[in-house]
Parts: C-alpha cells; sequence; structure tokens
C-alpha cells in the first residue's frame, strides 16, 4: 500500500459511493449487480476478510447455481476490471489466502460504516463530557440514512442495517439529553431534523416540541405535533403517543389566542388541498365522523348510508395479486374522489381492498344508483375492471349491530 495515493473514502450511509482523493468514483449506474455486490462486500469486511463459505451466502442467498465457485470468479475477475475503469490505479484489490477473501487496494481505504463502529466505541469508554459531546455530533453527522439501502432486501444487510440504526438512535438521543441540559435547544433542533425525516414513526419530533416550548415558541410546537398527527393518521392510521398528547395539551395551554385571531384558527383547520368530489380522511378521522352523524341523525331523523366498496378477483373472493391490487384500489380511490359529489359524502381506505363511503341525505334505491356511478367510471378506460367492484350497503343505524359485515372495533383495526 502506498500512502503517498489519495485516500479512497467510501460511504455505506444512505447509500454506496465513494471518491478517490476529491474525486467522485463512478462505477456505473447500477450498484446491484453482483460484481458491484461483491465489491460492497469486500470494502464493508475491510481488513478481517470473509469466508469463501459465507461470501457466497452474502452474494448469492438461496439462489440456485451449479457451479457456484466458478460464478465467483467471473464475478471477481469483472469486479476488477470495473474497479480500474472507474479510473482506480491498476491493482489486484481482492486478496485470497486460507479460504477468506479480503479488500487489498494499493491506497488507503476510508469506510464510514468502520468509522462508525470505532466512535461508537470511543463514547462508551470516554468519561469525559465535552469529548464524549464531540463524539456523539461525529456519530450523528456520519450516519446519513440506513446501512447499503439499494441492498435492504439481502439478510446480511438487513441484519447490520438495524445495529446501525439502534447505534444511531442511542447516540442521538444521548446527544440531546447532554444539549438539552446545557441549554442548546437551537442545536438539538438541528440534530433531530435529520432524524425526523429518517424515522418519522420514531417520534423524534416529540424532542423538537420540548426545544421549541423551552424557547417559547409555541406556536411552532403545535404545528410540529399537528404535521406528525397527520401523518401518523394518514400513514398509519394511529395517533401520536400518549407522550405527545400530554405535549399538546401543555403547549395549548401556553398559547393564548386573542378574539381577533379567530380567522388565523380558521384558516389552519381548512383542507391543506382543497379538491372537488368526496372528501377523503383518514380512518380514524372518518370513525369520529361517523360517531358524529350517528349522534345527529337521532335528533332530526336524517337518512344515512354506509357503502362498503370492494375489490375482488372477479370471482366475488379477495383479489389475491398484491402488485394488481394496488393498481386497482388507487384507481378506486381516485374514482370515489372524482365522480361523487362534493358536499355528500366523505370516504376513507378501511382495507388495502375495501373503501368505506358515508352517504349522508340518500336512500337504499339510490344507492345502487351510487356504486352504478362508480363502477362506470372506475372501468371507463378498461370495461373488464366493471368485473372487480363489490358493494354492500347498510344504513347507519344498522352498522352498530353485531352481524353487520361493517365493524368499527376489530382486533385488527386501531383507531
Amino acid at each position: 500500500m502506498s500512502d503517498h495515493l489519495p485516500v479512497l473514502k467510501v460511504r455505506l450511509f444512505g447509500g454506496f459511493s465513494a471518491s478517490y482523493g476529491e474525486i467522485p468514483v463512478s462505477f456505473g449506474r447500477n450498484t446491484t449487480t453482483k460484481a458491484m455486490k461483491l465489491l460492497q462486500i469486500l470494502l464493508y469486511h475491510g481488513d478481517t476478510g470473509i469466508s469463501r463459505d459465507k461470501l457466497l451466502d452474502e452474494l448469492y442467498g438461496r439462489e440456485e447455481l451449479a457451479d457456484a465457485a466458478n460464478n465467483l470468479r467471473v464475478t471477481a475477475h469483472r469486479l476488477k476490471k470495473i474497479i480500474v475503469d472507474a479510473g482506480l490505479p491498476s491493482h489486484d484489490y481482492i486478496n485470497i489466502k486460507k479460504g477468506i477473501y479480503r479488500w487489498d487496494a494499493p491506497m488507503p481505504t476510508e469506510v464510514d460504516a468502520h468509522q462508525f463502529k470505532v466512535l461508537s466505541k470511543d463514547v462508551q469508554t470516554c468519561t469525559d463530557k465535552v469529548k464524549k459531546l464531540a463524539l456523539l455530533k461525529k456519530i450523528c453527522l456520519m450516519y446519513r440514512g440506513e446501512f447499503l439501502p439499494e441492498l435492504s432486501g439481502d439478510e446480511w444487510v438487513l441484519v447490520e442495517s438495524v445495529q446501525y440504526k439502534n447505534i444511531y438512535s442511542e447516540s442521538l438521543q444521548e446527544l440531546c439529553k447532554l444539549l438539552i441540559e446545557r441549554g442548546d435547544y437551537e442545536e438539538t433542533l438541528r440534530f433531530c431534523e435529520p432524524a425526523c425525516q429518517l424515522y418519522p414513526f420514531d417520534e423524534w419530533q416529540s424532542v423538537r416540541i420540548d426545544c421549541y416550548m423551552a424557547l417559547n415558541r409555541y406556536k411552532d410546537a403545535v404545528q410540529e405535533y399537528e404535521n406528525t398527527a397527520k401523518l401518523f393518521f394518514e400513514e398509519l392510521g394511529i395517533r401520536p403517543s400518549e407522550h405527545m398528547m400530554q405535549q399538546f395539551e401543555q403547549m395549548s395551554s401556553r398559547l393564548n389566542y386573542k378574539p381577533q385571531e379567530l380567522g388565523d384558527i380558521k384558516e389552519r383547520l381548512k383542507e391543506d388541498d382543497i379538491r372537488g368530489g368526496a372528501f377523503y380522511c383518514s380512518l380514524p378521522s372518518f370513525r369520529d365522523s361517523y360517531r358524529l352523524v350517528s349522534r345527529i341523525i337521532e335528533r332530526n331523523g336524517q337518512s344515512v348510508y354506509l357503502m362498503l366498496c370492494s375489490i375482488t378477483n372477479g370471482k366475488g373472493m379477495p383479489m389475491d395479486k398484491p402488485d394488481k391490487l394496488e393498481v386497482l384500489s388507487g384507481e378506486l380511490q381516485n374514482t370515489i374522489q372524482q365522480c361523487l359529489r362534493k358536499g355528500d359524502y366523505s370516504f376513507t381506505k378501511y382495507s388495502p381492498s375495501q373503501f368505506l363511503i358515508l352517504l349522508v341525505g340518500t336512500n337504499k334505491e339510490n344507492c345502487s344508483m351510487i356504486f352504478d356511478r362508480i363502477q362506470r367510471y372506475f372501468s371507463r378506460e378498461h370495461k373488464s375492471w366493471k368485473q372487480y367492484l363489490d358493494y354492500f350497503v347498510s344504513s347507519v343505524a344498522e352498522v352498530d349491530r353485531q352481524d353487520s359485515p361493517i365493524q368499527f372495533n376489530t382486533e385488527n383495526k386501531t383507531w
């Protein structure tokens, strides 16, 4: 190895990339070929190396190969050519000794995942708060995303990725604790921002809310909560944690709205994206709408029906092709949105293959006409799609019966 050559810096967090000195290295667009997988495996295992059997397992997994050894030789030969074609010095690069494969480069090689592990060990033995703070910052800045996300389907990558995420999460948690103790709320906000982007459902937003409240920025705290709550409802159909709910109560009690600010409040209550047609809402929001409507009709006797639109395999059975179901489900959502009037209807996705529609001010006869309209619009471009839709309709009063096929409190639903 020559110390006079530039350093080859390799990034495995947030996507595979490399630079030789100050020059980015391009190995081609496709980083998931067998040759590129071999390169990433060798770089990751570094000087320690990897046994031939383990390498074959990580490289080919459960693939059936007639001659695995020959495939590996061909892949290694192809990789050496790719490396040189990318502009790196001519060299063998793969050292094989006693069944162990090692990365062998003429230049110094730095891999972010290796440095990450070293820093995490240094943090565990560090007793000086100032030095520990600096180390934790380096760890959090170094972690720029999941470990080798392009290979996330490979079992070995998945295992390593979970470990690295845990190290990052624990390091960030400790860093935030130290920063908050020092009163560095602005810096805490900055370090939490990437975590909120990478792992939006791990509730790092809660730390940001605490910082906003400590800085007396209560409107920012409320906005952070509202954005998080909306994300949780739309993506998972659940509420934020009890801790975040308590934070919301706390920050709301600090906000002193003046009477003349009612206009601002009304603006915040409006839909973010005002579209024509039926109103789409998350499953928990739909449940609340249903409950409200149920109470209203007890007083005024208005006719309200609930329609369950289902995607089937064309023979009345559940669709068993996930890719096709995803396409049909997206089209059905668009259909309901477009062909039902804005003022009378709201709807939600009840399951991957089902949508619920709340029909206000209609009767049972009109329900079949409404379904016909949905079916026609749904199959407007592909006439055969008509066979994939089925429906059930019930008055809201009947939905509460135990024998109704539409149940709001089943064990597999989270409200």
